[in-house]
């Protein structure tokens, strides 16, 4: 993967900023300067016109009560216009240093040329083939993404919508990976809310940014995989005054380019730039999905997993956690007992077995 940095938000930033003391020293020295130069001017003048006898002396070492008054306004005014043109002018010193992280901008990574997408595309179809529909999707916007010579891959938002433990996540997770960017994951049981997500303004008693903007600021990472998992457990949240706070409705804004390119983050009420960000939603379900949401992300249907792609996940899994032969072919025996092609067990039952696999073959023997 090629990395290069982008720019992601419209806030600026300055090497130093002067105090109003250090402007005040600097322009009443340039005032000074500028007066002992006018004043050896005109004595050359004066001497040139009335000849060597005459003289004339100007003070130029000291200011005047106005001009000190003038010089204090204009260095006030030259702060004040410093800090407006940051647009942290409104934050305290901690959430300026916090976002000073993007002071050269934030990494992206992208696809150097056909090929590698082939390739990469490829190798997450071989780990889960029952995720060819996403894949495909995921193939099809690396392949886009270097033709259009874009910084980073950019892909249209997905809803995987599938049966519990066929590995959705994982997918997510994995995809994350082979695309070396960070995979942050936001349970919609747990957090329900959309200030998870997308943060809470000021005055909140648990005011802070968003997990996007948190991502974003942590790894320096402008194109990091965001996964709402279970999105149709979301539900709707609403305060005591009746506003809602649903975890679907913070996401609307953010699934749109257009919107999400000039998104402002509600806890800096800063602007940032989100349309690089992937977004993957997970569902068991459409029932409790609202309209809106789904014509965002039209649902990606995803079949069960078959005891023959249990087997061979078992065994890669196996292999990469370096278990012994006979332990992963006694898994893939309790998997190929199971009745029906369909009925093996999920996908987390077995990276469970494969996990109690290994502590039984690392646990010291008892004498």
């Amino acid at each position: 993967m090629q990395k290069s940095n982008i720019p992601i938000s419209n806030i600026r930033f300055f090497d130093k900023t002067p105090t109003v003391a250090d402007l005040e020293r600097r322009f009443s020295r340039f005032l000074r300067g500028f007066r002992e130069q006018r004043c050896a001017t005109e004595q050359v003048e004066r001497i040139a016109e009335d000849g060597p006898t005459e003289t004339f002396e100007l003070s130029v070492n000291s200011l005047s009560t106005q001009d000190k008054i003038k010089i204090e306004r204009r260095a006030l005014r030259y702060v004040e216009l410093q800090e407006a043109a940051t647009g942290m002018q409104h934050l305290k010193t901690e959430d300026r240093n916090a976002l000073r992280r993007l002071q050269n901008g934030a990494t992206v990574s992208r696809v150097s040329n056909e090929h590698d997408a082939d390739v990469l595309a490829a190798t997450l179809h071989e780990e889960m083939p029952w995720m060819g529909p996403a894949t495909e999707h995921i193939w099809h916007a690396m392949r886009d993404s270097v033709r259009k010579g874009r910084p980073s891959i950019k892909f249209a938002p997905l809803l995987l919508l599938g049966p519990p433990g066929i590995g959705k996540s994982h997918w997510a997770r994995r995809l994350g990976k082979l695309l070396e960017v960070p995979t942050t994951v936001v349970e919609a049981t747990g957090e329900p809310a959309s200030f998870a997500l997308i943060g809470s303004q000021r005055g909140w008693g648990s005011a802070g940014p968003g997990k996007i903007v948190e991502t974003i600021l942590r790894e320096r990472c402008a194109d990091p995989i965001i996964v709402v998992d279970e999105a149709e457990k979301a539900g709707d949240v609403n305060s005591a005054k009746g506003l809602r706070f649903s975890l679907t409705d913070g996401l609307l804004p953010l699934l749109e380019r257009m919107t999400a390119s000039t998104w402002q983050c509600p806890y800096y009420r800063v602007q940032f730039d989100l349309s690089w960000v992937g977004w993957v939603l997970t569902a068991n379900s459409l029932r409790g999905l609202p309209e809106p949401l789904l014509s965002r992300c039209p649902p990606l249907e995803l079949p069960p997993v078959s005891k023959q792609h249990l087997i061979g996940f078992a065994r890669r899994l196996g292999e990469a956690r370096e278990l012994p032969d006979e332990a992963i072919a006694a898994i893939e025996e309790i998997i190929s007992m199971c009745r029906g092609d369909m009925g093996g067990p999920s996908l987390r039952t077995v990276k469970r077995m494969i996990e109690r696999a290994e502590i039984a073959f690392d646990r010291p023997l008892l004498h």
